[in-house]
């Protein structure tokens, strides 16, 4: 398996620092806790892979994934991502054959955004060990919160580190899940909605054709920070 990945295509793998987590937290644990030490817990399986990943990759894969599946809210996130094609009204206007196949289209684009992910964003890991991570506290006004933004600097290859936000929900449970993340300016839900359109655009409104065909694209963060200047 190469290992060598582009610096934006590494940074746009930092989320999944924040979203692995072998523990098993309470309810009251905050979001700053879950991020803060599972920064720790996933380089603990970046590491452990090394011996066996370029033989078998699957099995690495697996074990990203089946840590991720508790913390990030893939369903709410692909959702966002499908846009108006997976709205309330949209889903209210349809009749009930309708409202069947957008379940059922919904759950198809949740499993390929789970997969794409996890897959495309977990060769980078492996390049990325030996980075200097920064947490900052939230401001202590959003304690009470249901939705939390916390600040990430990573020292990586640069002067000046790269900024990242997480997006954090908590769900009716009381679980706080991954939501979305924000990398220097580039947010990463709209990055994958645009996609989603696009491709929707080109199927002409065939959301089975645009599912089959969904790979997630990989950000170019430099580049969209120095257009933006």
């Amino acid at each position: 398996m190469s290992r060598h990945f582009g610096r934006a295509h590494l940074l746009a793998i930092i989320w999944l620092f924040s979203a692995v987590a072998p523990h098993t937290y309470a309810q009251d644990s905050t979001a700053y806790d879950l991020v803060n030490t599972t920064t720790i817990d996933v380089m603990a399986v970046v590491v452990d892979a090394e011996p066996y990943v370029d033989e078998d990759p699957e099995r690495y894969y697996s074990q990203i994934q089946v840590l991720l599946d508790p913390l990030v809210d893939f369903r709410g996130f692909a959702r966002k991502v499908m846009g108006p094609y997976a709205s309330s009204e949209r889903y209210r206007s349809l009749d009930e054959a309708g409202r069947s196949q957008l379940r059922d289209q919904l759950d198809s684009f949740t499993q390929a955004m789970r997969t794409s992910l996890v897959r495309t964003y977990s060769k980078g890991l492996l390049a990325f060990g030996g980075s200097d991570i920064e947490l900052e506290q939230p401001d202590e006004d959003t304690a009470d919160s249901q939705r939390v933004s916390l600040r990430q600097l990573v020292y990586a290859d640069r002067d000046t580190p790269y900024e990242i936000q997480y997006q954090m929900g908590q769900m009716k449970s009381g679980d706080w899940k991954l939501i979305n993340v924000i990398i220097e300016s580039v947010n990463l839900g709209e990055v994958y909605r645009d996609q989603f359109l696009a491709s929707a655009r080109e199927h002409e409104g065939d959301l089975s054709k645009v599912i089959d065909s969904w790979v997630v694209v990989v950000v170019d963060v430099d580049a969209e920070t120095e257009s933006g200047e």
